[in-house]
């Protein structure tokens, strides 16, 4: 087998696995980070609680389990190609949320003299969304088409 051939392969196989695996990934990490919350064990739960803090309607532990449920829920139509739309569209209306410590907690999510180049623990932990929703395009690039997902 020639160089040529073996990067053929593996670019084939990529091309074959790579939609189907970024979407599953997207469904168990949400359905994973997400079930952390409503059962008391996510290390996002002060960042989550400072920010949903002033909302009203709901206390900040019935907020933090209904975001929590939420991304459950983003995960699941994330397993499925026919829930794909759902999936985005609700990912889409959690990551507005996602982003706002980094407007309205600057202090929690840059270093002190470090804004905006600087991020904290929690500002890296808010910024690595942006890998998510590239992700959400790319597999949300799918859904008129079996092309590259034909998996299930």
């Amino acid at each position: 087998m020639t160089l040529d051939e073996l990067d053929q392969r593996i670019a084939a196989f990529m091309d074959r696995w790579g939609i189907f695996s970024l979407r599953i990934s997207l469904g168990v990490i949400f359905i994973w980070f997400g079930l952390l919350k409503p059962l008391g064990y996510s290390p996002a739960e002060p960042l989550v609680l400072a920010t949903v803090g002033w909302l009203p309607l709901l206390d900040s532990g019935q907020w933090l389990a209904l975001i929590g449920w939420w991304e459950v829920l983003i995960g699941i139509c994330f397993l499925f190609r026919p829930t794909l739309r759902v999936a985005i569209a609700l990912l889409l209306l959690q990551m507005g949320g996602t982003f706002m410590p980094l407007v309205i907690l600057p202090e929690v999510t840059f270093q002190a003299g470090g804004f905006p180049w600087a991020p904290t623990m929690e500002g890296q932990y808010i910024v690595k969304n942006l890998l998510i929703l590239s992700a959400a395009l790319v597999v949300g690039g799918t859904v008129r088409s079996r092309a590259r997902d034909e998996t299930d």
